[in-house]
């Protein structure tokens, strides 16, 4: 397993094609200057033994030595043993809502990001405690399974958008049923789910289905994204804006929050409803509730005694900038006989 201590050193390979650019764009100055005073004919007897080859070489080498001495910057570390470590915490799922009507921008920038900073900034205020992320809409999805890599939860959280999932709608009871699966340590005491949506329910037995969950043990909180007002879903092509979502009779969808039914699934399982439009106000409860929950110990396992291995670049990168300083821009002897691109036969 490897790890990147410095990730930020990786910007320095902008320089790279930078670099490439400005090699072209001399290259060509070059030839249009020699163009001026004399023809390639002229040339060739006045430098015989100028090497474009050799000057590209000499280049790679460059790039090569820039590209592994940025890359021992940041420092890789490989992960040499694997261990396992005992951990107290709690498991947390979230069920973030991906349907069309979360691309709302009725509070900024949408639905969907809203709901997705609220979990974020909650996942980043959590200790050893476990997370795991599902997705639905019409059907719901597995995005992360239990785990307490907070960074992976993160990633995939960003990537999370409706074309992931086959069928539109917002079926909540198909992100509870999929919940059930999620928690398969029978000697975790407390379970959270976490619903985020706009409340926009099209199945009526959900709350049966999470009074089922709650029997099961597991505590439901409700986080409800959006304004009651409510507002048309934007309809976009490559980013760009082409209307709005309209029905069969072709007038605008508004889509609105309703409450009711997200008050009705934390009543139904003794949970509790947020108002999730300030990002705050939920990532401060529920991280206040989980911080208070009793922990449970746990096993996990995970690679330890980190080594540092950037010698390895800074040798590699050293030794092809020595290449690259040897290496002269003038034909070599034996290369220039082995006429390897048949440049002396077709002269003659």
């Amino acid at each position: 397993m490897y790890r990147i201590e410095e990730p930020t050193y990786f910007y320095l390979l902008t320089i790279i094609p930078a670099m490439i650019v400005i090699f072209l764009l001399v290259l060509w100055w070059k030839k249009r200057t020699q163009r001026k005073f004399s023809n390639s004919t002229l040339l060739e007897k006045l430098a015989p033994n100028a090497s474009t080859f050799k000057t590209t070489i000499k280049l790679i080498f460059l790039l090569l030595g820039i590209t592994f001495l940025i890359i021992s910057l940041t420092n890789p570390k490989m992960g040499t043993k694997l261990k396992t470590v005992k951990r107290e915490g709690v498991d947390v799922v979230f069920a973030l809502d991906v349907s069309k009507s979360m691309l709302a921008e009725d509070i900024a920038p949408n639905r969907l990001e809203k709901a997705k900073q609220i979990i974020s900034k909650t996942i980043d205020r959590l200790g050893s405690d476990r997370v795991g992320i599902i997705i639905y809409a019409g059907n719901s999805y597995p995005l992360l399974p239990i785990t307490t890599d907070h960074a992976a939860a993160n990633m995939f959280l960003q990537n999370a958008n409706p074309d992931m999932v086959s069928s539109q709608g917002t079926a909540i009871n198909e992100a509870l049923e999929l919940a059930k699966t999620y928690y398969n340590n029978d000697e975790q005491t407390n379970r959270f789910l976490i619903i985020i949506s706009d409340g926009e329910d099209h199945q009526e037995e959900t709350k049966q289905v999470a009074q089922n969950l709650a029997n099961e043990g597991v505590k439901i909180y409700t986080v409800g994204v959006g304004t009651e007002r409510g507002s048309p879903i934007p309809m976009r092509l490559n980013g760009a804006m082409i209307g709005y979502k309209k029905d069969n009779k072709g007038e605008t969808v508004i889509t609105k929050r309703v409450p009711e039914v997200l008050q009705g699934i934390a009543d139904a399982s003794n949970g509790k409803y947020i108002d999730g439009n300030i990002t705050e106000n939920p990532v401060s409860e529920i991280a206040e509730i989980i911080a208070n929950a009793e922990k449970s110990e746990f096993e996990t396992k995970q690679f330890s005694d980190y080594k540092d291995q950037f010698q390895w670049f800074l040798v590699l990168g050293l030794l092809f900038l020595i290449m690259d300083i040897f290496l002269f821009e003038k034909k070599t002897k034996w290369l220039k006989k082995a006429d390897l691109f048949n440049e002396e036969k077709s002269k003659n």
